[in-house]
């Protein structure tokens, strides 16, 4: 019997203020020298407020809501990225996300390095990574550059490596954050395929985008987040027209 599975009960998740303010010297400095004291106090931001849901193996989740609803938060939240401050959250299953494609790469070393070095980022051994590495280079087709320092890619080789690095190994419980815009005409198909085949292989897709055409055709259930809360779920087509009426859209 599969058993992948999410379970969230009531969860909480706070940003605490203290990342919000400045640290440095010169504001410091500046602050105990201003004759005005600032009237604005920051306070711990409410990310995600009294959130309950469960997925199943087998559903394609769609994610709606405007910019600071909530949706990457609750995804990095899935991804266990993000600690919870109340409530229960339960994962089930090997989870494979796809955000922050530049997180986890060392610019002094080479881009074979750094396969390896992403790798452990994601978990996986040191030796099952010398095992694919051929075909992750192959994928990102960097050429020479790929025993080059990374700090010499630009910005879209960057993303072309760390794309084929992430996405070289499936999961149960996959995690997409919009559409991955990697490169040239011909590797923009090539990561096009590598995602489907992920979402097809995968037990349970969540998926965030403001991309509604994408989301009604990938997905069949759709979470609108306002925010912070989850303010509705049910299909797909009922959350699009939810997340229309609440943002005023046509």
């Amino acid at each position: 019997m599969n058993r992948n599975r999410i379970l969230l009960k009531n969860v909480d998740l706070h940003y605490s203020s203290v990342a919000f303010k400045e640290r440095s010297l010169k504001s410091l400095l500046a602050g105990m020298l201003s004759l005005k004291q600032s009237q604005h106090e920051i306070h711990d931001v409410h990310a995600l407020k009294n959130i309950s849901a469960e997925i199943r193996a087998g559903e394609r989740v769609g994610l709606l809501g405007h910019n600071g609803a909530g949706k990457s938060t609750f995804l990095k939240m899935l991804a266990g990225l993000y600690p919870i401050s109340g409530g229960t959250r339960v994962v089930e299953g090997t989870v494979r996300s796809l955000f922050d494609l530049s997180l986890g790469f060392e610019p002094d070393a080479s881009g074979r390095e750094n396969i390896l070095y992403r790798g452990l980022l994601l978990g996986l051994h040191p030796k099952f990574m010398r095992q694919i590495e051929d075909e992750i280079v192959a994928f990102a087709d960097l050429g020479e550059f790929i025993d080059y320092p990374i700090k010499t890619y630009s910005a879209g080789m960057q993303v072309r490596l760390a794309f084929a690095i992430s996405t070289a190994v499936g999961g149960d419980v996959l995690l997409l954050d919009e559409v991955i815009g990697a490169g040239d005409a011909n590797f923009m198909a090539k990561a096009k395929q590598r995602i489907r085949s992920l979402i097809e292989q995968s037990e349970i897709l969540i998926l965030a985008s403001h991309d509604l055409s994408a989301l009604s055709t990938l997905c069949e259930r759709g979470m609108v987040f306002h925010h912070g809360e989850l303010v509705y779920d049910g299909t797909i087509a009922e959350s699009v027209d939810e997340y229309k009426r609440i943002n005023g859209l046509p």
